[in-house]
């Protein structure tokens, strides 16, 4: 780690953090100096990776709140600007592969509802914080599964036949959709936003997914990758690295970087995505 990575007096939320390449990424950056706040779904889980970086000697707190809820994600950020009075980093990275299609509680299809809408609301709401805190970076993690599952407006949220593994595609090509969009809507502001693909990582994602079937892909996809503490080396270098400090609308594989889907770069795309998807979650 070079001392231009170090990150004190800095405050980070890592979104997702309490197993795979999130708790990583949030252990790395206390480790840098970071104030790390933790955010899960799972009171225990949270409160093991916070007890764990003060162990370690570092700074964590944890913010409960199950990111597919969008009434959830307001009280989360509600409460994040009633207790720091900067957020420096915000990484998105909680999502999850479902193999069956499913509704959130706001009756929206589960794998859009997390890791698209959850990212597109808590940013937005933490944005004048982020804005007040500037420099800031903003990290989403994205994957390698969007390439060719462009967006299909007509069936935004999985209708008809539903295919797991295209509508995790799908989430991951409007992570950089947004990431883009958002980018360029943050110039200017001293906020930087990039996605990033951390590669088939070993972790437990989609290991909810009931049957046999469930199982197998989850054994053969994601746990054949390589390992969380590899997968997060992206976040914690775009979340810290002073390479990438006025980089910003990028798409980065191995700290690098790289190109996406030619079809994420459609501006049309990305302007009716933002419309959507802020009509989806009531933000002006």
């Amino acid at each position: 780690m070079h001392k231009n990575d170090r990150l004190d007096g800095k405050v980070c939320m890592v979104t997702g953090a309490t197993g795979g390449i999130g708790k990583v990424t949030a252990e790395t950056l206390a480790r840098r100096g970071a104030h790390v706040v933790v955010v899960g779904r799972n009171p225990a889980k949270c409160e093991a990776v916070v007890s764990g970086i003060r162990e370690s000697g570092g700074q964590a707190d944890a913010l409960i709140a199950d990111l597919s809820s969008q009434a959830q994600i307001r009280i989360l950020a509600e409460a994040f600007g009633q207790k720091y009075p900067r957020l420096d980093v915000l990484v998105n990275n909680a999502g999850n592969f479902f193999m069956r299609r499913q509704l959130s509680e706001d009756g929206i299809e589960m794998t859009f509802a997390l890791n698209h809408l959850s990212y597109f609301l808590l940013t937005n709401l933490l944005l004048d914080l982020l804005k007040a805190s500037a420099p800031a970076r903003i990290v989403n993690v994205a994957s390698g599964a969007h390439r060719g599952n462009a967006l299909n407006f007509n069936r935004l949220l999985g209708e008809g036949l539903y295919m797991g593994w295209v509508a995790y595609g799908r989430s991951k090509f409007a992570n950089i959709l947004f990431t883009y969009e958002l980018a360029r809507r943050l110039e200017g502001t001293g906020i930087t936003a990039n996605a990033l693909h951390p590669g088939l990582v070993n972790t437990q994602i989609g290991s909810q997914n009931n049957g046999y079937l469930g199982k197998l892909f989850q054994s053969l996809v994601f746990g054949r990758g390589i390992s969380p503490e590899e997968g997060a080396r992206t976040s914690v270098f775009l979340a810290s690295s002073p390479e990438v400090e006025n980089v910003s609308g990028a798409y980065f594989y191995r700290e690098k970087a790289v190109s996406s889907d030619p079809h994420t770069h459609n501006l049309a795309d990305a302007a009716r995505l933002w419309r959507i998807s802020a009509q989806m979650t009531g933000l002006a």
